[in-house]
């Protein structure tokens, strides 16, 4: 029998690169369970005002619970893109020449897109905070009156149509990224991986829906 050894740099590498798999697995738990948090407390655009701006006032009312949060979302935000970006230029640097003919019967059009729909988020969340959170981005922002700024907010056309976009990115980001966290995490045998796939379909489209839902109803009259 032959033994199959690997040099000490070799191994440094793999472990370098499950550190980093693991690390943006557990930043994505984190990440996906506050997206279905922060969308789930928006839903109370469609209760009115008092609901939503109370809600608000709640939040407010606890600073230092919502600027640990802040900073615990922006860290692990920070990890997140770290570890994409580092494991994306692994990839590349194993695979410096193209194949000459691409085949895609392997990976989905969501796992293929992943590298250009973290960048679209990343630049979403950044216009986010400025429309809605500092509202240097919003036109006519009134501090406290959260449902007054989510609707003059989406009744610009551009800016509803750019947050429907950036859904659209979460959507196809959600649905690779759940399936391939649970895989990181130890999900992984062909009995599981039907169930891997509908969880992330669920998932993103329960979100998807629900975001999607706030501009369009603004825009089209249905929340005044």
């Amino acid at each position: 029998m032959t033994a199959i050894s690997r040099s000490p740099s070799s191994l440094g590498l793999l472990a370098s690169t499950v550190a980093k798999k693991v690390v943006m697995a557990l930043s994505g738990i984190v990440l996906t369970g506050f997206v279905l948090v922060h969308m789930a407390g928006n839903l109370l655009l469609y209760l009115g005002p008092d609901a939503l701006n109370a809600y608000g006032e709640m939040l407010q009312s606890k600073p230092v619970l919502v600027w640990s949060a802040r900073a615990f979302l922006l860290a692990c935000v920070a990890l997140h893109v770290w570890a994409a970006t580092s494991l994306t230029l692994t990839n590349l640097a194993a695979r410096p020449v193209g194949y000459r003919q691409t085949a895609y019967e392997a990976s989905t059009y969501a796992s293929r897109t992943m590298r250009w729909s973290g960048p679209i988020l990343l630049l979403f969340i950044i216009y986010h905070l400025l429309h809605f959170t500092v509202g240097s981005a919003h036109p006519d922002f009134v501090r406290g009156n959260v449902y007054r700024n989510v609707v003059i907010g989406f009744q610009d056309p551009l800016v509803a149509f750019l947050y429907v976009l950036a859904m659209v990115a979460l959507s196809l980001h959600l649905f690779h990224g759940v399936n391939s966290m649970l895989q990181t995490l130890g999900l992984s045998h062909p009995r599981y991986n039907s169930l891997r796939a509908m969880l992330g379909a669920t998932y993103a489209a329960a979100v998807t829906v629900g975001n999607l839902s706030f501009p369009i109803s603004v825009y089209f009259g249905l929340v005044r």
